[in-house]
């Protein structure tokens, strides 16, 4: 699934082409993806101009003059794709704008959802009211206070989105590896020093991963049709039974459903 970086990394793309530029045409090529496509979708988006995009979580946010934003999710293999010269099978969103660039959302697994809300009401959007902090702005004695008493493995917490908002496995395997903490170490039970590293650690991997442009993990490009190379680098993350720096061997466990890798030398 895309995580932060992709999505960062996407909406750095289509920024590039929407930005100041007027939707001319909207086409949705069927009725739903996770769930419908807001009926009022095209009458909404046809003609506005889009003032800014953004980013909250792992959603993309497009910004139009007429205070509406539309709100997408790339599910498990969503993708942009710019100035496509034909069609595919898989393309279920289409937008052009007045200079003449066409944007296709691209999704063949189909968990990927679009919303349009009115922009002064997104802090209620029942899926963002529940969201943590962003990453990039966390305060440690915060991120203490949320995860105080709590037995849960911290690798789990982490992804749990009202603690952290647009954390994923990836990149938390990534700066726990770097903070030095065991992911099954109960979160309760870190202390703030080691929070301070965390977080640290948590902003140079998301910092780096989408200066790379993301990590190329099954289906993920970038609306350029980039690859991401961040995944050149990892330290742990899909690395089992390799070497760490240490001189120890990187592990997978299963926690909460997913893969966690790990190394048990220089992880405590």
């Amino acid at each position: 699934m895309p995580e932060l970086p992709e999505v960062e990394t996407t909406v750095r793309g289509l920024e590039r082409v929407l930005k100041g530029r007027r939707i001319t045409r909207v086409e949705a090529r069927r009725a739903d993806l996770r769930r419908s496509f807001p009926k009022d979708l095209g009458q909404r988006l046809t003609g506005a101009k889009v003032t800014g995009l953004g980013r909250r979580a792992k959603y993309g946010l497009i910004h139009t003059d007429r205070d509406d934003t539309m709100i997408f999710h790339l599910g498990m293999s969503g993708s942009w794709r710019i100035d496509h010269s034909t069609l595919e099978k898989h393309d279920h969103l289409l937008l052009e704008t007045d200079e003449g660039k066409r944007l296709a959302l691209n999704d063949p697994r189909r968990f990927g959802s679009v919303d349009l809300v009115a922009t002064d009401e997104l802090d209620d959007w029942p899926a963002f009211k529940a969201l943590g902090p962003e990453p990039f702005n966390l305060d440690v004695r915060d991120l203490q206070k949320r995860l105080s008493g709590r037995t849960a493995a911290i690798k789990v917490l982490l992804g749990d989105q009202r603690i952290v908002a647009g954390l994923g496995n990836i990149y938390v395997c990534e700066a726990l590896y770097r903070a030095r903490i065991h992911p099954k170490r109960a979160a309760g039970m870190v202390s703030l020093e080691r929070l301070r590293k965390l977080v640290v650690a948590v902003e140079e991997v998301l910092a780096e991963a989408i200066e790379a442009g993301g990590s190329t993990l099954r289906d993920f490009v970038s609306p350029d049709g980039e690859l991401g190379y961040f995944s050149k680098t990892f330290a742990v993350y899909d690395r089992e039974g390799k070497s760490c720096g240490c001189g120890g061997t990187v592990r997978r466990i299963v926690q909460a459903g997913r893969s966690t890798f790990y190394c048990p030398k220089c992880q405590r």
